[in-house]
């Protein structure tokens, strides 16, 4: 085989992945479209499954020229299960509803065994949940003892078990001074132990071309033997701001819910760059929005033109006394937050779920916080990512995902190296 033949089939060669605590999958979702197969999915959460599910059908049927078929499940003209059967059962049976424990382990093994069918596992991704590592979480001191600080040691048995040529773990920046740094510390040694040389940095989001400033550590970790080093991510912001990329979506005001729609306009530079809208596709679905009751209606008004009109993040303590309806004034003052239409939104989180407040849409007519569509947009998910379960369960999905474009290059970095 010559050398120009030889890397070509290195080029073509199919990389396996299996995504631990994976979500709705946006860290799978980027890998998936960097060329990586997954061989499986494992996640606790029921709604998170279902996404996960229906997102392996799209990419099967996406592949066997058949996406007719995910259509008409967008459009309500068939049912979940009328979709899930259009595909053979090794698709939806990627995915593993289960939590990761001392005492579920052992069946996960022999699960991806079978799954896998005799293919090694070339990586291994996932982040454990993170809320414990969260600045919020270690102002309680419940949280010092939790059990979600240790997760990494069951990450840490997947490596033993499978052995993959590397992994990548995503997890919050105070994973690195939680409980001074121990815990982060005991992560090093825990990997080096398996034989992994590990490297981390703190990334930033909106320098891969995510509209959303969202810093979070990537480590990658590598077999001793073969250490690739850390991968040469390029930087590139998007000169595009969260008007562009909001701005094709349905009118909607708050309560107003839009299913399936048309889009408003015709598809720009940076939908198209970024694969969030694809030129083929003539609807979008989950446009949801809350209802908002008078107070708070009015509240979003003064934020709206507080941001727009002087660029000020309004107090809770400067509202009108007769807005001012919580009880608490000496916390949290800065509870009801506008995303910046002529930037880059500040970070989506799983609170989003819980209400709107801090995620209020820059415009003044629309009055509202953001739709579900318009969360997984900053996600920089594509608008053909069909989220499972209620409003707030798909909400909370978006907020805990990994911005797929991130997640994507990535992928492909880590391609590179292999």
């Amino acid at each position: 085989m010559s050398f120009s033949d030889e890397v070509i089939r290195k080029m073509k060669k199919q990389y396996t992945f299996i995504d631990l605590f994976a979500g709705c999958g946006g860290l799978s979702e980027g890998f998936v479209q960097a060329g990586f197969k997954p061989i499986a999915h494992i996640e606790k959460e029921k709604d998170a499954c279902f996404s996960l599910r229906t997102r392996s059908c799209y990419h099967y049927l996406h592949d066997n020229n058949k996406l007719d078929v995910y259509y008409k499940y967008l459009r309500s003209e068939i049912t979940r299960d009328e979709l899930y059967n259009s595909v053979p059962r090794s698709v939806t049976n990627l995915v593993i509803n289960a939590t990761i424990s001392d005492e579920t382990v052992s069946n996960l093994f022999l699960q991806i065994k079978e799954m896998a069918m005799g293919r090694h596992i070339d990586m291994i991704v996932g982040g454990p949940p993170c809320q414990a590592y969260s600045l919020l979480g270690r102002h309680r001191k419940e949280m010092e003892n939790d059990p979600r600080t240790l997760l990494y040691l069951q990450y840490g048995k997947f490596l033993k078990e499978f052995t993959p040529k590397g992994f990548v773990f995503e997890n919050v920046p105070g994973l690195l001074s939680a409980k001074k740094g121990e815990h982060f510390k005991n992560l090093q040694s825990y990997f080096d132990e398996l034989g992994y040389k590990i490297y981390y940095k703190m990334l930033d989001a909106s320098d891969y071309g995510v509209l959303q400033v969202r810093h979070r550590i990537i480590i990658v970790g590598w077999l001793k033997d073969n250490d690739l080093g850390y991968p040469n991510l390029e930087k590139g912001k998007s000169c595009a701001t969260v008007n562009d990329l909001l701005e094709d979506l349905p009118f909607l005001k708050a309560g107003e819910i839009s299913n399936v729609s048309p889009y408003r306009s015709k598809i720009n530079d940076y939908l198209r760059w970024s694969g969030i809208r694809s030129d083929s596709e003539d609807f979008v679905t989950q446009n949801i929005s809350r209802p908002v009751n008078s107070n708070d209606a009015a509240i979003y008004r003064i934020a709206i033109n507080a941001w727009n009109c002087e660029h000020i993040r309004i107090k809770y303590t400067d509202l009108p006394e007769k807005n001012q309806t919580q009880k608490n004034k000496n916390s949290f003052l800065d509870r009801f937050k506008v995303v910046d239409g002529h930037g880059y939104a500040h970070t989506i989180v799983a609170h989003l779920a819980k209400d709107g407040h801090y995620y209020i849409h820059p415009s003044l007519d629309c009055c509202r916080s953001i739709t579900v569509r318009e969360a997984a947009r900053l996600q920089s998910f594509p608008d053909n990512f069909y989220f499972e379960g209620s409003r707030s369960a798909m909400f909370k999905q978006i907020g805990n995902a990994v911005p797929v474009l991130m997640s994507k290059k990535i992928a492909e970095s880590i391609r590179k190296l292999l």
